[in-house]
């Protein structure tokens, strides 16, 4: 370790063995806060232990939910989808998690009479909100946010009405943070995107009996009175599993098994990325296009192979937006050009990640050029020199450099490695099980 929070990843012999991804961070989210919005007692069985994830079960007790931990079960009594709130208002701390702050304000509007703050850490604050701001407003919420598109983000919950919003981009956040005001509004409510986005809110309605429509691109809910759940089980998160198959398809001589991942359409989009580009990535993905009311887990085989380039854009964006970075990693060691387009999105996560990760590769030595919605990088087939990679705060940033080093020829040091715990606290452990063999 050369300076606090910075970790130096050395060229690596192959990974190999087997491995069981760390609970889904989405899936985890959205299972705690539909507890919350249940009147009996929610069982959410492997939920994931992070700053994220603890960021939410923080504020539902907050918001008077009652939290019970054991260990990787999290049992929340809740206070009803109309919600018996102790308290009339205050502040609530999202910390890093930009799905806590786009998702809760959704449930937060329909509680006429009542009023909370929203804020969160450095990063967050530079973090987008208006995207919900614009739709709770149109529905009859007060929504206020920092120069009209940051946290801090204040709610002021009202009589909501129905309508039909078409979303400016396919945002999975977006979309829940309507459809949940949508089922406290009069009226029926329609959000409409451009592209499929992820559809674990849909499937957490469906088990929780809610009537509701999807037609194409377009979903819409009605006015319900109360949730039925009862258990969830969540899987192991393919956000996460990507970053070590993403090594395993790099580091010469790996091969590693992935069991308990999660195979749903609309979070496998890297994982048919990288077969495209000639990956060795064996499992059954969930055929795209399935409406379902559970969540799909299966295993993956992953072993090294050479790579192709390739170019990624439109409706495989929103499919694999969280490893889009990794596609530009492994486009950096594959044969030819690589190009992501249609990623605009990329600039308003926990960094701009097009500019993040295309100043991190070059700085290791991959000939990447930025565009304004995406990145091309040129590869030779072989591996990166290595160098400094900073991970600017960005949790995937960190776990990007950290996949690069193993794979380069001199190591790399990644800058503020710290930020891994955002969303998977035990990944450099996972990382070293694997090189052990």
């Amino acid at each position: 370790m050369s300076a606090a929070g910075s970790r130096r990843f050395e060229p690596t012999g192959p990974l190999r063995g087997s491995y069981r991804p760390p609970a889904d961070k989405s899936i985890s989210h959205r299972a705690a806060l539909f507890g919350a919005m249940c009147d009996a007692p929610v069982t959410i069985h492997n939920y994931l232990d992070s700053a994220d994830t603890q960021s939410t079960l923080d504020a539902l007790l907050k918001l008077g939910a009652g939290v019970t931990q054991d260990g990787e079960e999290v049992v929340v009594r809740g206070v009803g989808l109309h919600a018996a709130l102790e308290a009339t208002g205050g502040e609530l701390d999202v910390g890093n998690s930009g799905t806590l702050l786009r998702l809760l304000p959704g449930w937060l509007a329909g509680q006429p009479g009542r009023v909370w703050t929203l804020d969160g850490d450095e990063s967050i604050r530079r973090r987008p909100v208006d995207r919900v701001v614009e739709p709770l407003a149109l529905m009859g919420a007060g929504v206020q946010a920092r120069e009209g598109r940051f946290a801090p983000l204040t709610v002021r919950g009202a009589e909501l009405r129905g309508i039909e919003y078409p979303a400016p981009v396919a945002s999975a956040q977006v979309k829940s943070c309507v459809l949940i005001a949508g089922m406290l509004a009069d009226g029926s409510t329609t959000v409409t995107e451009s592209r499929q986005s992820r559809d674990h809110t849909e499937r957490l309605l469906r088990r929780a009996r809610v009537p509701f429509e999807c037609d194409g691109l377009a979903v819409t809910v009605g006015q319900v009175d109360e949730l039925e759940l009862e258990e969830i089980t969540v899987p192991g998160d393919p956000s996460s599993a990507a970053f070590l198959v993403a090594a395993a398809c790099l580091v010469p001589g790996s091969r590693v098994t992935i069991s308990g991942v999660g195979l749903n359409w609309t979070r496998t989009g890297f994982f048919r990325i990288a077969q495209r580009m000639g990956a060795t990535v064996v499992g059954v993905l969930e055929e795209p296009g399935t409406r379902a009311d559970r969540e799909p887990v299966g295993e993956l085989d992953v072993a090294h192979g050479p790579l192709e380039g390739t170019q990624v854009g439109g409706g495989e964006v929103p499919l694999a937006i969280d490893e889009l970075t990794l596609v530009g990693l492994l486009g950096a060691f594959a044969q030819g050009e690589t190009t992501i387009r249609d990623a605009a999105e990329l600039r308003h996560k926990e960094s701009d990640r097009i500019s993040a990760v295309v100043d991190g590769l070059a700085a290791i030595g991959a000939d990447i050029e930025e565009a304004e919605d995406g990145f091309t990088v040129r590869g030779h087939g072989g591996p990166l020199e290595g160098g400094v990679l900073d991970a600017r705060g960005d949790h995937r940033l960190a776990m990007l450099g950290a996949v690069a080093g193993l794979a380069s020829e001199r190591g790399v040091e990644v800058l503020g490695m710290d930020a891994a715990a955002v969303s998977y606290p035990g990944f450099e452990q996972d990382l070293a099980a694997l090189l052990r063999g």
